[in-house]
């Protein structure tokens, strides 16, 4: 049902969705989704960073001598 709305159709749905909604509450909804999609990009950067950071910070646990070996 969904595959043959077209541009008319998406066109139509805009005007509908800007005529309900008004200018102002579709400007403020997008600047909400910007601040989410700009606060998950954050998260994943910071996530990697502490992954980073603890790998470099993993300490090396393999034997030194012969007698340390299982």
């Amino acid at each position: 049902m969904l595959n043959n709305i077209g541009l008319p159709g998406l066109l139509l749905i805009a005007v509908v969705v800007l005529v309900l909604f008004g200018r102002g509450k579709i400007s403020s909804l997008m600047g909400e989704v910007g601040k989410g999609i700009t606060s998950f990009k954050k998260g994943i950067s910071d996530g990697q960073d502490e992954i980073a950071k603890a790998s470099e910070e993993a300490k090396d646990v393999t034997p030194e001598t012969e007698k340390d070996k299982v």
